[in-house]
């Protein structure tokens, strides 16, 4: 082979390989993924690059639906009051409930989001945010259909979308198993729900549109204290005997260990239906105040407690 045929070859091969490489498509750089855009319940755009990794939660509301959207492991703390799921007990508690916020911790345990709900201030918001922390406020829901909306906003937060919708709808099938053994029946109980008996003389009751009181009807009760004024209200020993409920049930036997006994023991209760038939029943009021997924858990033992004869 000659020197000038072995020259002419090179040529070639590298004029080649100019003509791939300006063929070939360039490089692109690698896209950042989009930002995550949501509006909270104080109505504030919160913006997460990515879905949280790393949050703290401020609510046993909030602690419970972040375990049941499968984002348990992403929590690095939580209130004072998250009792449940059992593996939130070993978190970090950061106070909160009825005491302060320890900042300091939160601020150390260097979330990427802190999960606020409706039991905490706006004025807690703003401090945490002043020092440098995102915040999410999650409003309470005031029916089914925003329980389930807000298990689907916390599992967007986490990137648990997808055990979230498997959730809601298990969740929505056990709803529907409810109303249909309750829509028949045309007796409704009259229902008292104590929620704290300090003052015996003036027990506090849910209100109208509150959750126990949806779920009290949802059940196939009548609730008493649909007919007052107020979110929360007390009512007098004359009130109730005038009312006369069928069926009392005890939220504040968790917290305050109220018994069937203390109630039959108070002055003039002894006259009202509920007392005279040995209908008053304790009842767990975490999962009926907690606006979670246990809701669902109330919502089947209220109708189970209201309605025995269709569970038998």
């Amino acid at each position: 082979m000659t020197i000038r045929y072995r020259l002419l070859t090179i040529l070639f091969l590298v004029f080649t390989l100019m003509l791939a490489a300006c063929a070939a498509p360039a490089a692109q750089e690698p896209q950042q993924p989009a930002e995550l855009v949501f509006t909270d319940g104080l109505q504030r755009q919160v913006i997460l690059q990515q879905p949280a990794q790393k949050i703290v939660s401020l609510a046993p509301s909030n602690t419970e639906i972040l375990f049941s959207v499968g984002a348990g492991e992403q929590v690095v703390g939580r209130d004072a009051f998250s009792d449940y799921p059992q593996e939130a007990l070993v978190l970090p508690d950061v106070g909160g409930g009825w005491g302060e916020l320890n900042n300091e911790l939160i601020v150390s345990l260097q979330p990427d989001l802190v999960l606020a709900a409706q039991i905490n201030t706006a004025e807690q918001v703003k401090t945490l945010e002043d020092l440098g922390l995102t915040v999410y406020y999650l409003p309470n829901p005031t029916d089914m259909a925003g329980l389930y909306a807000n298990l689907r906003e916390v599992a967007r937060l986490t990137g648990q979308e997808s055990q979230a919708e498997d959730l809601i709808s298990e969740l929505e099938s056990r709803v529907a198993a409810v109303v249909e053994k309750i829509a028949p029946l045309s007796y409704h109980p009259l229902v008292f729900y104590e929620l704290d008996s300090t003052d015996p003389n003036a027990p506090w009751t849910p209100g109208p549109g509150t959750f126990i009181d949806l779920l009290i009807g949802m059940a196939g009760g009548a609730n008493l204290g649909s007919t007052l004024q107020g979110e929360w209200v007390q009512v007098s020993v004359e009130e109730l005997i005038s009312s006369n409920p069928d069926i009392i049930l005890l939220g504040d036997y968790v917290w305050g260990g109220v018994q069937p006994e203390d109630v039959a023991a108070r002055p003039g209760w002894e006259v009202i239906a509920a007392v005279e038939k040995e209908q008053v029943y304790p009842f767990d009021d975490n999962l009926v105040s907690r606006p979670g997924p246990r809701m669902v858990d109330g919502l089947e033992e209220l109708a189970r407690l209201l309605h025995p004869e269709v569970y038998e």
